[in-house]
């Protein structure tokens, strides 16, 4: 609800960005993001089920590479149904890492392998801090956009060096993190909110919304949907193959479909830097946000209700 309001009143205020200073806000902010990221990374529960290589190399595989590789083999038909502009944003939503407390949380209502969902779910966050740029920028170098030695520059001061700050005073300082993990969610959550506001209102200023009719949505809106379920087809079907127990299985459905708002709203301002077309490209992320939310969330009660009578 307050990613929509804060859409609406970009829509009703499209000055107040410029007014509020915000560019400044946030990347001040996404700084803190990945610093508080790093001091919560207990490298202890991480290491917990690192034995199950498969799981493991599975979820990472599906997250940043077939993800990805679906997008660009998708590239002429998603062009021709949305347009370039949505495309790239499908793209930076396909490049991103899994997201950590909800993939954890799913995968125990599930009655997955919990461990196993902590290890790549942290992990993953970590990889995604070089492979998503990397993809993001290989992909805008081609456009014409940004070059790719300008997006790692801006990823070592914004994203690396706060990340790695944070993990070196873990020992030291991740309990008090841990105790205020509420605290931390919310800041996350309100810096997000404010890229999202800021976003749009450059958008909406530079008329970047003019061009774009309701049949674009409308498609956008479908193929997130359908991509959601496609990819969660794949890797169901792989797990199979693999002979992954069901434990497994769903924990690599699950991680391997997730995505991280929180991740996307912190590069899209990196990577996409004073591009008016940065809403535009975080736009697939928020419907793929919700859309995961909602649906794996009904999906985890059901499929941990039957793995219960099932061991019952």
């Amino acid at each position: 609800m307050s990613l929509f309001s804060a859409i609406i009143i970009a829509f009703l205020f499209p000055t107040g960005a410029g007014t509020l200073h915000l560019k400044q806000v946030t990347e001040i902010g996404i700084g803190f993001i990945f610093f508080f990221y790093g001091l919560k990374l207990s490298f202890t529960e991480v290491a917990q089920g690192l034995k199950n290589y498969k799981l493991h190399v599975l979820i990472q595989l599906s997250t940043f590479v077939l993800f990805p590789l679906i997008l660009l083999g998708l590239k002429p038909l998603l062009i021709s149904l949305v347009g370039e502009t949505f495309w790239i944003g499908l793209f930076f939503l396909a490049a991103l890492p899994s997201t950590v407390s909800s993939s954890v949380v799913m995968v125990s209502l599930a009655k997955g392998n919990v461990p196993s969902a902590i290890f790549n779910a942290s992990i993953s966050g970590l990889i995604g801090a070089f492979v998503t740029p990397l993809w993001i920028g290989i992909i805008v170098s081609q456009s014409g956009g940004m070059s790719l030695g300008d997006v790692f520059l801006k990823l070592i001061i914004q994203i690396l060096l706060p990340l790695v700050i944070g993990l070196l005073l873990n020992k030291k300082l991740g309990h008090i993190a841990k105790k205020n993990s509420a605290k931390i969610a919310l800041y996350d959550k309100t810096i997000i909110v404010l890229i999202v506001y800021a976003s749009f209102c450059t958008s909406i200023l530079a008329h970047m919304f003019d061009g774009i009719s309701w049949l674009n949505f409308v498609f956008l809106f479908s193929t997130v949907f359908v991509l959601f379920w496609f990819v969660i087809g794949v890797i169901y079907y792989i797990s199979l193959k693999l002979k992954l127990s069901i434990a497994d299985r769903i924990t690599a459905t699950f991680c391997g479909t997730k995505k991280s708002l929180v991740h996307a709203s912190a590069m899209v301002n990196i990577i996409f830097a004073n591009n008016v077309s940065a809403s535009l490209y975080l736009l697939p992320v928020m419907v793929y946000h919700i859309t995961q939310i909602v649906i794996l969330a009904i999906a985890a009660n059901r499929i941990g209700k039957r793995t219960l009578k099932e061991v019952e």
